[in-house]
């Protein structure tokens, strides 16, 4: 077991490196949804989706 670890030590590392900043992003996309904020970031006037990015504010 001890061996295969060793072995594969640049593997473990490059993949651990790999889903910390997927996990990131991941976050950082819940975090920006979660405040409101456009996950596109552009004027939402001429945005052909606005009204599915904002439901919320078409219903009140």
């Amino acid at each position: 077991m001890f061996e295969w670890i060793a072995d594969n030590t640049a593997n473990i590392v490059i993949i651990t490196v790999l889903l910390a900043i997927v996990g990131l992003a991941v976050f950082s996309i819940i975090r920006r949804k979660k405040s409101g904020k456009s996950s596109c970031g552009c004027d939402c006037g001429n945005c052909p989706s606005s009204a599915y990015c904002h439901t919320k504010d078409r219903n009140t």
